[in-house]
């Protein structure tokens, strides 16, 4: 088997589980301000799970939501994240869509500056990478990682078809990864799409000539995948979903919402 890289999990749902409030338009850029060291321990509890590549809490520090302090917010995220996880381990830099990850239709015409500007906080700030995540729409993602590229940094690119994969279809995804990867994107991957159907979305990907991988959400209640299931069992399941990815030829592995430490604990037991 291809040596496996191991991404954490998601904070905003370990946020929840802690009592942290997620307000929106913060959402977990909330905790940053408040509640800085239950972010520092989620990661934490990902690096003892196994992951090696730590997401920064900066999915929503920008400049349209916290106007004043974006800045000293990100490096505060990237800071907290680095003293966490400790030596050996990467800080990927998170940039995400300026609006909603589930609405494309509210995608701005112009996101460059913005985009640049955060590519260029986290870069000082120290990321060892830059994770373009979660983009719903191609254009906005490419935009990410043109301006993560500029940096210097490796840069990922991860697009999402939403949690009812009605998004972006397999082929419209790997259209946009194809994109991602013509702009520099040395690895690309899909997220938080359900992962009982991950491999839908994922299959394509192995066709574009870089590292590909997924980090997929819990998906609906009912599947037992996460949410309020038991963790120990539903993390067993979450890692016999990501067996059909590795088969794929996938070597990045993750979780996102509704999944947490135990899911990543069973996939670096497996796979790591």
């Amino acid at each position: 088997m291809a040596s496996i890289t191991l991404l954490d999990g998601p904070l905003g749902t370990e946020l929840g589980l802690r009592g942290i409030p997620l307000p929106a338009p913060l959402w977990s850029a909330w905790a940053l301000i408040h509640a800085p060291e239950a972010v520092a321990g989620i990661h934490r509890d990902y690096a003892a799970a196994g992951a090696t590549v730590h997401t920064s809490n900066t999915f929503r520090t920008r400049r349209r939501t916290l106007p004043e302090t974006w800045a000293a917010q990100t490096e505060q995220a990237i800071a907290l994240a680095r003293d966490a996880v400790g030596p050996g381990h990467r800080v990927a830099g998170s940039l995400a869509p300026l609006e909603d990850c589930y609405r494309p239709d509210l995608s701005p015409t112009e996101p460059r500056p913005e985009h640049r500007e955060m590519a260029r906080c986290l870069a000082r700030a120290g990321a060892d990478l830059l994770l373009c995540e979660t983009f719903p729409h191609a254009g906005e993602g490419w935009i990410a990682v043109e301006e993560a590229v500029a940096t210097g940094l490796p840069t990922w690119a991860s697009f999402t078809a939403g949690p009812g994969g009605d998004l972006l279809t397999p082929a419209e995804l790997a259209a946009a990864a194809r994109g991602a990867v013509d702009r520099g994107a040395e690895a690309v991957l899909v997220n938080c799409v359900p992962a009982s159907s991950t491999h839908l979305w994922l299959a394509p990907l192995s066709e574009l000539g870089v590292p590909f991988g997924a980090y997929a959400n819990a998906g609906h209640q009912d599947e037992a995948l996460g949410w309020h299931a038991d963790p120990l069992d539903s993390a067993e399941r979450y890692a016999d979903l990501a067996a059909t990815w590795l088969a794929l030829g996938a070597t990045i592995l993750g979780s996102c919402c509704g999944t947490g430490p135990a899911h990543i604990a069973e996939l670096a037991r497996r796979y790591g």
